[in-house]
């Protein structure tokens, strides 16, 4: 009899702990991409020449104070720009240096994924969120994220879609 309880108690006990386990599948909450770093465009990566992923540079240099991205496995994605404007040596007029010219941004997500058992690369844009003049906004949205999603990038670009920083350094 006690050895019977005993085993019950052990089986209830590895059922408890096996339960949680049982969320941790693709569609989860666990973070994906943590960037604390977010590198602006810079020459040759301006205008269409020299396209990442897909995703053409803005025209001009950028500069970036500070960003961040946060992506997690079912999708969430949070994204933060402090200071992301014109570069200061950017050859347009001096009163536009070192501003945002745009009053919202977008986001996208790249992930390397398959296509019918062929490797492509999966864009997916977020909506636009607001900017200050100084280069400040923040987006907090969900994505509908391929699968599988490998080596996701996270841009952050212009209401077109030309990127002006991206995870990386």
């Amino acid at each position: 009899m006690r050895k019977t309880l005993v085993l019950l108690l052990g089986l209830a006990v590895l059922a408890a702990l096996a339960v949680p386990a049982l969320g941790l599948g693709g569609g989860d909450g666990r973070k994906v991409l943590q960037a604390n770093v977010l590198s602006p465009v810079i020459e040759p990566y301006t205008g269409p020449a020299n396209p990442v992923r897909g995703v053409a540079g803005g025209g001009l240099p950028w500069e970036i104070d500070s960003g961040s991205a946060n992506l997690r496995a079912n999708g969430r994605l949070h994204v933060r720009v402090n200071g992301l404007v014109l570069a200061r040596r950017a050859p347009v007029p001096a009163d536009r240096r070192g501003t945002m010219p745009f009053t919202q941004l977008g986001a996208i997500v790249s992930c390397l994924t398959t296509t019918n058992g062929m490797a492509t690369t999966a864009n997916v844009s977020t909506e636009l969120f607001d900017v200050t003049p100084r280069g400040d906004g923040h987006l907090d949205t969900s994505v509908a994220l391929p699968s599988p999603c490998f080596a996701p990038i996270v841009f952050v670009t212009s209401p077109t879609g030309q990127w002006f920083a991206v995870t990386g350094r």
